[in-house]
């Protein structure tokens, strides 16, 4: 019987990642949207707020009991929470799994709009994957980083991703009334486009030189970020756009 997500403790989660991976492989891979290991184990890594590694050491030591062209940790005594986990889920098809897998860092397919999965048919790109780069795994990185970031040294972290509030992070020294604003967004590539929502773009610019601009890049090999304070003054150019979205309903009298 599969566990509720939110009761299955952060190292069982990143080893379900890995056990996963071992277990379907390039499978997997193409379940979750990836292309290749070192994305996935950045991407699911960082999203559970760990390091990309540990993911591709827990792979790496189920690998000698799935039929996969690696040996992994053959030599290596297989560690017993590990074994624990392996035997609870070794047996799970891959759709269930996937789901899992999913669920471990609170992605839920029946909150993805109408747009967001044109998207996805359109260019050939996993929302999974897309939604992680661009949302947690990001924010992640820079919960992970920002105290060695000498533009916000001093200041206390408080996360607002879920506030609604055009900004992910709210940076306050704690004698200062004013704080610092942080969108931060995530890039599969080294280079790429990102986008404001009309929220965000509206706290871009009320804060201006108290909004930073967040960018982590380069997921698929190595993640690096740079950073943009006061986007909408600086090198960046916003082009407006504007979509439609016919949304229909059927009515019924009672």
């Amino acid at each position: 019987m599969l566990l509720n997500p939110q009761r299955i403790a952060t190292r069982e989660k990143i080893i379900l990642a890995g056990l996963f991976l071992s277990k379907y492989d390039s499978a997997a891979l193409k379940k979750l949207g990836f292309e290749s290991f070192t994305e996935a184990f950045n991407v699911i890594g960082y999203a559970l707020g760990s390091k990309p590694a540990s993911i591709k050491n827990y792979r790496d030591e189920f690998d000698p009991y799935f039929p996969n062209r690696r040996k992994g940790w053959h030599k290596r005594l297989f560690r017993q929470y590990c074994r624990n986990v392996f035997e609870e889920y070794k047996d799970l098809d891959i759709e269930t799994f996937t789901g899992l897998v999913k669920s471990l860092v609170g992605f839920d397919e029946n909150t993805v709009s109408q747009i967001e999965a044109k998207d996805e048919e359109a260019d050939g790109e996993s929302l999974f994957a897309k939604r992680l780069i661009t949302g947690l795994a990001a924010e992640q990185y820079f919960e992970s980083i920002h105290p060695k970031l000498t533009e916000f040294g001093g200041y206390e972290l408080e996360n607002t991703t879920r506030l609604g509030c055009g900004y992910d992070f709210r940076l306050r020294r704690k004698t200062a009334k004013d704080f610092l604003a942080v969108e931060v967004k995530g890039l599969r590539e080294q280079t790429g486009n990102v986008s404001l929502t009309p929220k965000e773009h509206d706290a871009a610019t009320t804060f201006s030189n108290r909004f930073f601009l967040f960018v982590v890049k380069n997921f698929q090999e190595t993640p690096f970020h740079e950073i943009y304070n006061n986007p909408l003054s600086g090198n960046l150019r916003f082009a407006r756009k504007e979509r439609v979205l016919v949304q229909v309903s059927w009515m019924a009298s009672v």
